[in-house]
């Protein structure tokens, strides 16, 4: 019914640059806050970054000046830039939407993508 596809994951050298893209698509009527999320294991899930359909941002203090989040509502789109990355950043990020569905219920509901594994070592 509605899915979110994150792609851009991967191996980057400390310092480097990362783009994450997460594809919302379905029976969708229309996407309110979107985020991104990371998980090492073993430890707890945590926010990277936010955005609000008009294009409200916050962002993590260990991610703040380093990463961008920003959407694009006619592609369903979510983005984010890293930039200066540290080995603590290694982490599955995950995409997450609250999104109001076109079938009934409509909700909204919370969606979340399948995450995508960024690795930052040299």
């Amino acid at each position: 019914q509605v899915q979110l596809v994150e792609s851009g994951g991967g191996l980057v050298q400390p310092g480097g640059s990362l783009s994450l893209s997460c594809a919302a698509s379905g029976s969708i009527l229309d996407i309110y806050n979107m985020g991104w999320y990371r998980q090492a294991p073993g430890k707890q899930r945590e926010l990277v970054a936010t955005v609000t359909r008009g294009g409200s941002t916050n962002y993590a203090d260990s991610m703040k000046g380093r990463v961008t989040i920003s959407r694009d509502n006619a592609k369903s789109t979510l983005y984010l830039q890293m930039n200066s990355l540290k080995p603590e950043d290694t982490a599955v990020y995950y995409c997450n939407a609250n999104i109001l569905r076109s079938i009934i219920p409509r909700g909204p509901y919370d969606y979340w993508g399948q995450g995508t594994q960024v690795t930052v070592s040299s």
